[in-house]
């Protein structure tokens, strides 16, 4: 009778318990699924997103800044018939009231993994780009660039706005510095006070011109003057026709023997997928920022049965191919020449061979060859963007 009595006691405790975990691992899964669709690229989206059981409510808590999959995350568990509380925190942060914008204020930002001068460069920005700030700690934002990529940068890096000052910056008069690497000085003098160095790409307000230079203001409002013939209106910049695989390439040319840096993205240094997103973005088009989202962009060129059908600027992506038991690894990518050739950075920008009978043929990188993806001609379609229509240089978003 007491073995019965143990039984029963037994069964009426655990069926309970065992239906609780059968519900979490339900709501788990939710959760699982919902970052799945939502932000399947922890790169590009936060959904941290944890649950716990307090006494047969559902507290949820975390952070995000998808308000879309924090509302159907809700939506599904109300459709369950959970009871539940809301603890998840939406970015950005709402201690920056309305300055949840900013401007990068150096001539390369450095964006870092986690926030630390020590932590890993995960990517640049350059002078004068839009970034979303989400939050802050230790004396680094955590901030979204225009290719959605979300990382960590120092609050020396960018200049933290609101949306009437990223409109006022938006409709001011620009210009865009396109030599390679220079210099703005304290007055219209190149022997004067150096007020910043400058690198290919950078964007500053133009005030007016003064003999040979422009005198342009920083986003924290620094004055300078900048040498003319290194300066191109930025309107007129922006809206030129869609460049040529020929004007690819000889942005690339330009760019011969910089040094690999991983996670960079400027002309000061590269790696192999900042170099390919540094000569479109001197070209008005924003790539992703990792050759694995790179090869998600753009038409598939065939080159099942060779490498004919490749026009100058294509980008190709190498890596290893699928298996059995591992995924598709996309590892490295570089553009197209022409005539078998790429141009690429690896070790430093240089130009190696398709061709097995050329002297700077590479057996590594055909042997690792996964495809090649158009990105001419198809600009702000296939997931490519225009700088012109991009939300974050628009101030949409």
């Amino acid at each position: 009778m007491k073995r019965l009595f143990s039984l029963i006691l037994f069964l009426v405790l655990y069926f309970p318990l065992l239906a609780q975990d059968f519900k979490m691992n339900e709501i788990i899964k939710v959760i699982e699924d919902i970052k799945n669709e939502f932000a399947p690229d922890k790169r590009t989206a936060i959904f941290h997103v944890t649950v716990e059981n307090n006494s047969g409510v559902l507290k949820f808590s975390g952070e995000t800044n998808l308000t879309e999959a924090k509302l159907n995350l809700f939506k599904s568990v109300k459709e369950k018939g959970f009871r539940f509380t809301d603890e998840i925190i939406m970015l950005p942060s709402e201690e920056f009231k309305d300055k949840i914008y900013g401007l990068v204020n150096l001539s390369v930002a450095n964006i870092r993994t986690t926030p630390a001068h020590s932590a890993e460069l995960a990517t640049q920005a350059l002078l004068g780009t839009p970034v979303k700030i989400l939050k802050k700690t230790s004396g680094f934002y955590l901030i979204q660039t225009p290719d959605q990529y979300i990382a960590w940068v120092d609050d020396d890096g960018i200049i933290p706005i609101n949306k009437n000052m990223l409109d006022e910056w938006n409709f001011s008069e620009k210009v865009i510095y396109l030599n390679e690497y220079g210099f703005a000085f304290s007055e219209p003098n190149e022997n004067s006070q150096r007020v910043s160095d400058l690198t290919a790409g950078n964007i500053l307000i133009k005030l007016q011109e003064e003999n040979n230079f422009c005198k342009v203001k920083f986003p924290d409002g620094r004055i300078a003057f900048v040498n003319k013939i290194f300066c191109k209106n930025y309107l007129e910049w922006l809206n030129k026709e869609q460049p040529t695989g020929e004007i690819i390439i000889s942005s690339a040319k330009s760019l011969m023997g910089i040094p690999y840096l991983w996670g960079g993205t400027s002309a000061k240094g590269v790696d192999c997928s900042g170099f390919t997103k540094t000569i479109y973005y001197l070209n008005g088009i924003v790539l992703s920022r990792d050759a694995s989202q790179q090869v998600n962009q753009g038409e598939l060129v065939n080159t099942e049965n060779g490498f004919e059908n490749l026009h100058a600027g294509d980008l190709l992506f190498f890596g290893y191919h699928a298996t059995d038991s591992t995924k598709e690894r996309i590892t490295h990518v570089g553009i197209y020449i022409g005539n078998y050739e790429y141009i690429h950075a690896s070790g430093k920008v240089k130009i190696n061979s398709l061709d097995k009978n050329a002297h700077n043929f590479s057996e590594f990188r055909l042997t690792h060859f996964i495809r090649a993806k158009r990105i001419l001609g198809y600009i702000d379609n296939n997931g490519v963007d225009s700088l012109k229509r991009n939300k974050f240089y628009l101030g949409e978003f």
